[in-house]
């Protein structure tokens, strides 16, 4: 399984809304997805996606293989790094 977690505005697509809680969703991996297809299944629209994605803990990009157990966050378009600098992208 998948465990990807989503911040802001993007709780809505999990049954966990509250701010308080986390807001998780696990979905199973497909062979060779990407941090882009897995978000696609979710059904969650890239316009409301972030540069701030990060697959455990490392900030990634959207084409980014995806397997069993990783974890995956996955933050809005409106809660953006502000020290983004800080993190090495990993393609």
């Amino acid at each position: 399984m998948i465990e990807v977690h989503l911040y802001g505005k993007l709780r809505r697509f999990a049954e966990q809304k509250s701010a308080i809680e986390d807001s998780i969703i696990f979905i199973e991996p497909r062979d060779k997805d990407t941090i882009r297809g897995t978000i696609t299944r979710l059904g969650i629209p890239f316009s409301e996606i972030g540069t701030n994605i990060f697959l455990n803990g490392e900030l990634s990009s959207l084409d980014r293989v995806i397997k069993d157990g990783d974890r995956l966050g996955v933050f809005p378009d409106d809660m953006q790094l502000l020290y983004k600098w800080y993190f090495k992208r990993m393609d």
